[in-house]
């Protein structure tokens, strides 16, 4: 089945273009040394509003990095592999790490960075409740020693370094802690100071002067929340914002192309098929949905080609992962005539809508009785971790937190995993995941991740479907803004508009 190209009227784009009008406007640069500069204010467009009050112990850490406010004792190459950031070295010893912390750097309420900050940031981070996935499986405790900060964990972990770089493990300072939850405002250590934050309309940030790594080029950043895909790509059109997150292949077609640029991106558009409860308990009927799925119109119709049909759960961006993977053994499908169920997804990002349409009928041809619940992802997301859904249609990166795809697979797979919307609790699989997790980083690891890769396929607990595309809006006048495919870097202290 290939769906009909979209394309909205001029008037449709003219009134998206309106709920825009006036979002940047009124922007003006704050008082003080911090708005004085060269180049203007950066214009930001983002996707999703904060879900946590922008509290780093969330995903909304993400937009913290992104916007070069909050940063880690550690950053990844492209590569993944660990680089310094606010540490300058570390060497492992059995279960503990020593890590080295830079010298001269502060936070933007004037403190300084001292092995104890390090270590009250990185313990309230252990010891949160859900603790960031980042963590799953892991017990990590941080202690200040010789004026350097030393985390131990209960088995050794060799990825502890790459563990330390996720946004969701930024170091603030003490007044972020004061309340009962974590606020970053004039608390990073970035290029940028996070002073004004509208609840989940808007966010303010001025360049901080004293920032260690040098001067950013840009005197601030005003950061508009716009989920509607069709108001952010019009902004970009009609020059209401600088740089746009996450354009809707819908709408990059009808943009100057010179304005856009396209990534393969660690992101998988996923089919997850409830294994605890429900029709999907059945491992026969989990294989018909399986059997069902025809990814390459989707690929075609949704995503009018800008995707990549998925063999696996990694994806291109992860080169290695085709070269080692092998077929897997699964189910025979069942027969799912007159069984009902549910497919849950949300209006956050702009073609999962149309996802679980062109599923709902993909699945009716082969048996099924569909029903579709769409939300926003601020109101479903607990639904679907309760296994509300006998199946859920999600976009998730694969490498986000530590540039090891083995974090994203214990959490959505393993049997006490925080994001475990498939509800899996699988022996095999749960042996698999502890293999990979406790690998040693270069080859033995890529081939342990793909075999727990494998082992989570072999249940139909999981339908990959395509690998995303990362599509991103920069204006004209913008000269540096980055272009990562692990969305932790937009706007950085090279980022300026002309």
């Amino acid at each position: 089945m290939r769906l009909p190209a979209r394309r909205l009227p001029v008037a449709a784009l003219t009134a998206a273009s309106a709920l825009l009008t006036g979002c940047f406007a009124d922007a003006e640069p704050s008082a003080g040394p911090s708005a004085k500069g060269d180049g203007k204010r950066v214009r930001l467009a983002m996707m999703q509003p904060p879900r946590s009050g922008l509290s780093p112990l969330s995903d909304d850490a993400f937009k913290l990095s992104r916007w070069s406010t909050a940063e880690t004792l550690v950053k990844l190459d492209a590569d993944g592999d660990a680089r310094p950031a606010l540490a300058t070295k570390w060497e492992q010893s059995g279960r503990s790490w020593t890590f080295e912390i830079r010298d001269g750097v502060t936070f933007h309420d004037g403190s300084e960075l001292t092995p104890e900050a390090v270590v009250r940031s990185l313990t309230r981070a252990a010891t949160a409740s859900p603790k960031p996935r980042i963590l799953d499986g892991v017990e990590l405790t941080a202690k200040a020693e010789d004026g350097r900060v030393v985390v131990t964990t209960a088995v050794e972990d060799p990825l502890v370094p790459q563990r330390l770089s996720s946004p969701q493990l930024a170091v603030l300072a003490a007044r972020a802690y004061a309340g009962k939850t974590v606020n970053p405002v004039g608390a990073g250590t970035g290029p940028f100071e996070l002073t004004k934050v509208n609840g989940t309309s808007s966010a303010t940030l001025d360049r901080y002067d004293g920032y260690w790594g040098g001067r950013a080029k840009s005197p601030g950043i005003d950061v508009k929340f716009v989920p509607d895909g069709t108001a952010r790509a019009a902004a970009l059109r009609s020059g209401e914002a600088d740089i746009v997150e996450a354009v809707p292949v819908s709408q990059a077609a009808v943009l100057d192309q010179d304005l856009i640029t396209e990534v393969p991106m660690p992101r998988t558009n996923t089919l997850y098929l409830n294994t605890e409860k429900g029709v999907f308990k059945d491992a026969g009927l989990r294989a018909a949905a399986r059997e069902a799925v025809d990814a390459k119109s989707i690929v075609e119709g949704v995503y009018e080609g800008r995707a990549d049909v998925a063999e696996g759960l990694l994806g291109p961006a992860l080169p290695w992962a085709a070269d080692l993977r092998s077929p897997v053994r699964r189910a025979e499908p069942g027969d799912p005539s007159g069984r009902s169920v549910t497919i849950g997804t949300f209006t956050d990002r702009a073609e999962l809508p149309e996802v679980a349409a062109a599923l709902q009928q993909q699945l009716q041809k082969a048996g099924f009785r569909v029903k579709l619940e769409i939300r926003e992802y601020a109101t479903i997301e607990s639904d679907a971790l309760a296994g509300e859904f006998d199946a859920f249609v999600l976009s998730r990166a694969t490498v986000l937190d530590s540039g090891d795809p083995a974090a994203y697979l214990y959490s959505d797979f393993g049997s006490d995993g925080s994001f475990n919307i498939s509800q899996l609790a699988e022996k095999s699989v749960d042996a698999a995941l502890d293999k990979a997790s406790g690998a040693k980083a270069g080859a033995a690891r890529r081939n342990a991740v793909i075999e727990a890769e494998a082992a989570v396929l072999a249940t139909d607990a999981a339908v990959p479907m395509l690998h995303e595309r990362v599509i991103q809006g920069d204006a004209a006048g913008v000269t540096g803004a980055a272009h990562d495919p692990r969305e932790r870097e937009l706007v950085t202290a090279a980022t300026y508009v002309k």
